[in-house]
């Protein structure tokens, strides 16, 4: 009778793995060969693709499920390279640092990611926060909660006094001096010791402030902040322990030290010479434009009591910049990773990064290859993620209309599949 069970049982568990979702597409997106392919099958079985058929199939099996998306364009979950997962700002940002604990971080966050990912973001690399985006990822990962795949930094690097040192702005009895525990470095042996900091917090990657910023309470949001030497023993020590590195800059000087000292990818990018653009080109560094935070931010200067006054300046100088930076980066063919920094605007609305790009000459297709195969591809999962293909992970969305037509329709995702789970239908 036990083995009887025992075969019962295991045919069961057969039965129930093997069931398939298959997906009637009236349109996909191929973003591999930049081409809209028309009435489609997507199988799903478990997490992965395991087929893709012409036409509309039906399964034979009646405990397959079938999706009707035929008025739909489908394509794969879509990538944000740059959010910051674990807040969002408002005036009351700045007195969050004080009256705000981890717990109220953690329960923010849930929110949050549950946003992103009913935005069609099925994975984002989240670049900094208090340590909570890491407890996030382990909780989304063990499908406690709900939200995007996560590839987080941890707590972002920078120096005493710069961009990304947690104290800028106290009084001074509470400044203290952190270190690079706390992500705050002043020499080459800090630069190496804050990365394997990063490694044992369980971070997954490396950012850092190579320039000054525009919300840190701060006056300076261009001067480099870095020595080269410095970026070096980050980029190397980083990349020793399979990390990619993500460089925050707005002043040109920055820039140019930390393409040269080996990061991934710079963010914002906003006074970028052509001479630097060439580097970027030469280095193969990617671009992560965030023009969604760059009209934020200028905008929310506009408010009174927005921000405080030290950051109202910097906003208006370097927020309107970002697209036209964006325009002549992509022109002169600097490499674009889609990202929009979510969290400096509210999480949710990062599909309107693909109307700026758009709106500045890159073509649509473009737009969503950056947030697709692009950025697959520079956080080395270029054989799970990025395309609707057989072999790889699930992760796929839906928008009402043809974006190639009508790239605004990127803002409202309809259907979000992740892991081979249905989140939005």
């Amino acid at each position: 009778m036990k083995k009887i069970a025992f075969l019962i049982a295991a045919l069961f568990a057969i039965s129930v793995s093997a069931q398939s979702t298959y997906l009637h597409c009236g349109k996909i997106i191929d973003t591999k060969e930049g081409k809209v392919l028309s009435e489609k099958t997507i199988v799903i079985t478990g997490n992965k693709i395991t087929a893709i058929h012409d036409g509309y199939i039906n399964s034979e099996n009646v405990d397959d499920i079938v999706i009707d998306l035929k008025s739909k364009t489908v394509m794969p979950g879509l990538i944000d390279m740059h959010v910051h997962i674990e807040s969002e700002y408002n005036p009351k940002k700045y007195m969050d640092r004080f009256t705000a604990s981890k717990a109220d971080v953690a329960f923010n966050s849930v929110n949050f990611a549950n946003t992103t990912l009913m935005a069609g973001f099925t994975t984002v690399r989240d670049l900094g926060g208090s340590g909570v985006n890491i407890s996030l990822r382990n909780a989304i990962n063990q499908d406690k909660i709900i939200g995007p795949r996560i590839y987080t930094a941890g707590k972002a690097i920078g120096t005493t006094g710069g961009h990304a040192d947690p104290t800028n702005g106290m009084r001074h009895d509470l400044m203290g001096d952190p270190g690079p525990n706390e992500g705050v470095i002043n020499s080459v042996d800090d630069a190496k010791k804050a990365v394997r900091q990063r490694y044992k917090n369980g971070a997954d990657n490396i950012k850092i402030t190579a320039t000054g910023g525009v919300l840190s309470v701060a006056k300076n949001g261009q001067n480099p902040q870095f020595t080269l030497e410095e970026i070096k023993a980050i980029c190397d020590t980083a990349k020793d322990y399979g990390m990619i590195i993500a460089a925050h800059a707005h002043g040109d000087e920055g820039m140019k030290r930390a393409i040269i000292g080996g990061v991934t990818t710079i963010e914002h990018g906003t006074l970028m010479s052509e001479e630097t653009m060439d580097l970027m080109k030469q280095y193969g560094t990617y671009y992560v434009p965030t023009i969604t935070a760059g009209k934020a931010v200028a905008d929310n200067a506009k408010i009174n009591g927005f921000y405080p006054e030290i950051i109202v300046p910097k906003a208006l100088e370097i927020g309107p910049k970002i697209q036209n930076t964006f325009k002549n980066a992509y022109k002169r063919g600097v490499k674009i990773a889609f990202g929009t920094d979510a969290g400096v605007f509210p999480h949710g609305l990062n599909g309107k990064e693909f109307g700026y790009m758009v709106e500045v000459g890159m073509p649509e297709m473009e737009a969503i290859q950056s947030a697709t195969i692009t950025n697959a591809l520079v956080l080395g999962l270029q054989d799970e993620l990025g395309q609707i293909k057989v072999g790889y992970l699930a992760d796929i969305v839906a928008v009402e209309d043809n974006p190639i037509e009508d790239i605004n329709t990127m803002e409202n995702v309809v259907f979000v599949m992740k892991n081979g789970k249905v989140y939005k239908k």
